[in-house]
C-alpha cells in the first residue's frame, strides 16, 4: 500500500550485499543438498531437539550428535573440550573496544575434529547451537579442503555455510559480528566484519526464503526481533526487485 513511499532496500551495504550473493552461489556449486534447493530447515523446537534442556555436558554432546546429522558430518569423528574464559581479562582494542570473548575453536587433528566450546555457552541453548553449526561448517570446509584457511573470508564463509545447510536461524539470532575486529573488504574503505553481521544474516535468509518461493515462510517466527527486521526488509526487496547476481533456477537465463 505504501510501496511508493517506503521504497524496498537491501539491509546490507553493496560489497556485504555483493558478497552474499557471491559466496551463496559458490556454496551452491560446492554442495548440491542444500536448504536453498529443499533441504529442511532446522528449528529451535522439540521437533528438532527433543530432549530437554539442561546445561551440562549431556545435552551438550547430544546436542553436538544431532548438530552434526543436521550437517552431515560424522559424529564419530567430532570430539569436543569445554573450556573456561570467566578469569580471562577483558581485552580492548586500540580504540578502547571490546575484542569480546571466544564462543568455540576447531581444530582438524590426524583426520579427526576437535571443536572447543566456552563453558557459559551452556547456559545459552540458542547460542550454543550456533556456535556448534558455526565449527561443524568449518569442519566441512577445512576437512574436506574446500577452503583455504587463509582466504580473507574463511570465517564469513563458515557462517553463510550454516544457512546453506539450514541451521541459518540459530546464527542470525546470535550474530558473533563485534565492531572491534572489524577490517576492510578486499580493495575498499568499507568495512569487514570477521563474522557475518546482522544485516548480512538477513540478506542470506531473505534468498532462503525467495528460492523456496516463500513470502510469509513460517520458520521465520523463530527469528527474533533484529533479525527479523532485517530479514523483512531483505525479503521484500527481492520479491520486488529480483536484484541479485544469486537467483532461483526460474529466474536464471538459459543459454
Amino acid at each position: 500500500m505504501f510501496d511508493w513511499l517506503f521504497k524496498p532496500s537491501c539491509p546490507c551495504d553493496p560489497l556485504a550485499k555483493a558478497w552474499v550473493e557471491e559466496r551463496l552461489a559458490w556454496l551452491d556449486a560446492e554442495f548440491n543438498d542444500s536448504a536453498f534447493t529443499g533441504r529442511r530447515i532446522v528449528l529451535p523446537n522439540a521437533q528438532w531437539f527433543p530432549e530437554r534442556y539442561e546445561p551440562n555436558e549431556g545435552w551438550l554432546k547430544t546436542t553436538l550428535d544431532r548438530v552434526c546429522d543436521y550437517m552431515d558430518v560424522d559424529a564419530e569423528l567430532v570430539e569436543y573440550e569445554l573450556f573456561d574464559e570467566s578469569g580471562k581479562p577483558q581485552m580492548v582494542n586500540s580504540m578502547g573496544q571490546s575484542m569480546g570473548g571466544t564462543a568455540g575453536t576447531f581444530q582438524f587433528i590426524n583426520g579427526r575434529f576437535l571443536i572447543r566450546v566456552e563453558q557459559q555457552q551452556l547456559g545459552d541453548p540458542m547460542s550454543l547451537v550456533g556456535t556448534l553449526a558455526h565449527e561443524i561448517a568449518l569442519a566441512k570446509l577445512l576437512g574436506d579442503g574446500i577452503i583455504d584457511p587463509e582466504v580473507y573470508d574463511h570465517e564469513l564463509v563458515t557462517d553463510l555455510t550454516v544457512v546453506h545447510m539450514g541451521l541459518g536461524i540459530f546464527m542470525a539470532n546470535q550474530p558473533t559480528a563485534m565492531v572491534s575486529r572489524m577490517t576492510n573488504w578486499p580493495d575498499s574503505e568499507l568495512k569487514k566484519p570477521e563474522y557475518m553481521s546482522a544485516p548480512m544474516f538477513g540478506w542470506a535468509l531473505a534468498h532462503l526464503a525467495w528460492f523456496r518461493g516463500e513470502a510469509k515462510p513460517v520458520w521465520s517466527k523463530y527469528l527474533e526481533w533484529g533479525a527479523q527486521a532485517n530479514f523483512k526488509q531483505g525479503l521484500r526487496y527481492l520479491f520486488h526487485r529480483e536484484d541479485s547476481k544469486y537467483l532461483p533456477v526460474k529466474l536464471r537465463k538459459q543459454g
